[in-house]
Formats: structure tokens, C-alpha cells, sequence
């Protein structure tokens, strides 16, 4: 007989594949610039999802290596909201889309622009 022991997630944010290639390319001609999320009080539900090419982090974000390229800095008032969400990068017909994963959102308006957490 074996035992498993559950272990709860921690990570904060992570990032598919496609959505690393997109920020890579997006930072390739701005070396130096990191790419910040955060929330901001909005629509219908609550919160929306803010994406930024910064020079730097503020003092109290949470920056996470992605890659050699790239460093995702996570607003220190966010970090609950968006813990463990997937950020993806998808075409929708000629259109790129970042999407977000989060398994923490309990509602999102009709547009897709505002959520809520339990």
C-alpha cells in the first residue's frame, strides 16, 4: 500500500509555451523590459487583468524567471487573484489573443472583461 500525500499548489503564474514565444518576441527589440500583470478594479465583476512592458518591477512585486528572456513581475496586490492561472497566447482567426486560465474566478461578465474570486 502506497500514501500519497496531497501537496497544494504554489505557484503564482505560468506561462504555455505560445504565450512565452509572444512576450519573447514582443521584448526581442526592448532588452531589458519585463513584462508586469496586474489587476485593476473593473467592469461589471470586479477585477481585470493588466499586462505591461515595464524597465522594472515595483519593490514589492513578485518577479518570476520565465525563461532567459523573460521575467514576469506580479503585482504584489494580485498575487491572490491570479495564483496558479495559466497565461496562454492563441490565434483567433488573424487575431492573437493572451488568454488567462484562472482557476480562482468565480464569475466573468458576458464580454470576458472583468472577473471575480471567491
Amino acid at each position: 500500500m502506497t500514501v500519497e500525500t496531497f501537496v497544494p499548489s504554489t505557484s503564482v503564474v505560468t506561462l504555455t509555451d505560445a504565450a512565452v514565444r509572444h512576450f519573447e518576441a514582443s521584448l526581442a527589440s526592448q532588452p531589458g523590459k519585463l513584462v508586469r500583470l496586474s489587476t485593476k478594479v473593473s467592469g461589471c465583476t470586479g477585477y481585470a487583468y493588466v499586462l505591461n512592458l515595464v524597465d522594472a518591477g515595483k519593490e514589492d512585486d513578485l518577479l518570476l524567471p520565465i525563461s532567459n528572456k523573460l521575467t514576469l513581475a506580479v503585482a504584489a496586490d494580485a498575487v491572490e487573484l491570479v495564483r496558479n492561472t495559466e497565461i496562454d497566447y492563441v490565434k483567433e482567426g488573424i487575431n492573437g489573443v493572451i488568454k488567462y486560465h484562472n482557476p480562482n474566478v468565480v464569475n466573468e461578465c458576458g464580454c470576458g472583461e472583468s472577473f471575480s474570486v471567491s
